[in-house]
């Protein structure tokens, strides 16, 4: 009766930090969205409705958060990346997995800060990048096959493309959030052959006002702190 007792309290404890966890990684991923890496365990805490010593008993540092929502990311891209080289039509099946990518990276701000912060650490992310590889050289190599792309097309073409994109895209972000849209389709009107149908511009370019002021959010003038 007493061994009763006493056992059921851990199981009830370890499934509430499962919960907890949960919720303060979401609430994680939800704010390396909005802010990037500039935010606190308090931050997370408090989006994620728990106290923070539920944080810190979960994760030791922000660096160990981190390093578990950008995990999660990676294996969003290895799902997206391997549903995508399912569609049948090659050309579809890159600009499926090129436009999720671009769309990923340019709403997110903290996955491109999280990928140079844990650069160092390689290991860690080795097997999910290593699924992911596979499904991204298909389906370049299927579209080249199919005479969708250009013959030169590699896939480390492909990642540099959709971070050019996604490095456009916050550079716009504080004026226009949407213009990165335009550059994508630019970028895959760039590698596609006649054999496949151009993509249309459906966003305009950012006017000349727009681009001084996406200039002075990103590059404050000398001697002025650019605030936070």
């Amino acid at each position: 009766m007493n061994s009763a007792t006493t056992a059921a309290p851990p199981r009830r404890l370890r499934a509430d930090a499962a919960r907890n966890q949960q919720r303060i990684v979401a609430a994680a991923r939800e704010l390396f969205a909005d802010h990037g890496l500039d935010i606190t365990l308090d931050d997370v805490a408090e989006r994620a409705g728990v106290g923070v010593g539920t944080v810190y008993r979960r994760f030791a540092n922000k660096k160990e958060l981190i390093t578990e929502v950008f995990e999660q990311h990676l294996l969003d891209f290895a799902e997206a990346a391997e549903q995508s080289h399912n569609n049948p039509d090659p050309w579809l099946a890159l600009v499926e997995f090129f436009e999720d990518a671009c769309a990923h990276l340019a709403t997110n701000r903290g996955f491109g800060e999280v990928m140079l912060e844990l650069g160092d650490d390689p290991n860690r992310f080795a097997a999910v990048r290593d699924r992911i590889r596979p499904s991204i050289t298909a389906i370049i190599d299927r579209a080249r096959d199919a005479g969708a792309i250009l013959p030169e097309i590699t896939a480390t073409d492909f990642f540099s493309l959709i971070h050019m994109v996604t490095a456009f895209a916050e550079f716009a972000s504080p004026v226009n959030t949407e213009a990165w849209q335009r550059y994508m389709a630019i970028t895959l009107n760039g590698i596609r052959t006649d054999a496949v149908e151009r993509r249309p511009l459906l966003h305009a370019p950012l006017t000349d006002s727009e681009v001084e002021a996406a200039k002075s959010a990103c590059c404050p003038l000398p001697g002025r702190r650019r605030e936070r």
